[in-house]
């Protein structure tokens, strides 16, 4: 079984590696890169938020850092170098797996999932472990960080950061449900979930210690203990502030970054979503 195979070179964290070995390594990546295995997958009974961590996809992700030994990966005659791991050169695609990647500067790194139709805009960088589901579209500037979990139909617009993690294995990574428009200049971090059809406006950041203020229902999204901070379905977030209430904070008139929910999904809304799918 492929799981207890990677498992157990993670744990002999070997000093060099066997043919074998990377014969294994190679079949769970081409696994990534397929889809079949990911490092996060829905799971409506495992947690309350729905989704299960794979810890060893992880772990095979580190593997494959530790096996592989730095090479140049630069155009020959370029004058621009690149020096990486082994394994994981660039991840070649075809015109048969119907992703449009756009010409200036984008690049997917082997073992990340990549759905058909989706368009990647320049410059734009998908980690390895991270999953782009059908549909969506990754605008210029964009990162999808390591294992970072991305739904069907989303537009992460430019300059959106999505966080990576692949240390402690156990963590969850950051979640975008399918149909979520995530604004430019947004940054989503630290395991948060995004659920279904939510709108992260233009320069909202989500991360662990950031509470949400629900103003249409009167309450305040926050992580608790081992359940990170979740976006509502069809919640439509802004950047928005908090005055301090004490001290020198007070007395000086400052406030703090907060992010808001002002409304769910309306037709309005839909309508101005609905424009994104013309590019696609």
């Amino acid at each position: 079984m492929l799981q207890a195979r990677i498992d157990a070179m993670y744990d002999q964290n070997r000093e060099s590696y066997t043919h074998q070995d990377l014969e294994i390594f190679s079949e769970f990546k081409a696994a990534l890169n397929d889809g079949s295995v990911r490092a996060a997958e829905p799971d409506a009974s495992a947690t309350p938020h729905g989704w299960r961590v794979n810890a060893w996809v992880k772990r095979g992700i580190l593997v494959g850092f530790r096996m592989g030994r730095s090479v140049d990966m630069s155009e020959p005659g370029s004058r621009f170098k690149f020096i990486d791991k082994s394994t994981y050169p660039p991840r070649d695609l075809t015109v048969e797996d119907s992703v449009r990647l756009v010409p200036g500067g984008s690049s997917l790194r082997d073992g990340c999932y990549i759905g058909r139709r989706v368009t990647c805009m320049p410059p734009m960088y998908v980690n390895v472990g991270a999953y782009v589901d059908d549909g969506s579209m990754v605008d210029s500037h964009a990162l999808v960080g390591s294992c970072a979990q991305i739904g069907k139909n989303c537009h992460l617009s430019a300059a959106a950061q999505i966080g990576g993690v692949l240390e402690p294995v156990g963590a969850l990574p950051v979640i975008i449900e399918d149909n979520v428009l995530v604004g430019g200049n947004t940054g989503v971090y630290e395991g948060t979930i995004v659920k279904h059809s939510a709108v992260l406006g233009a320069g909202t950041v989500l991360t662990r210690s950031t509470p949400v203020y629900d103003i249409v229902h009167g309450v305040v999204h926050r992580a608790s203990g081992d359940e990170p901070l979740v976006i509502p379905p069809e919640a439509v977030v802004v950047p928005g502030s908090r005055p301090i209430a004490s001290g020198k904070g007070r007395d000086m008139g400052l406030s703090l970054y907060a992010p808001v929910i002002v409304k769910y999904r309306d037709e309005r809304t839909d309508a101005r979503v609905e424009l994104e799918s013309l590019l696609r």
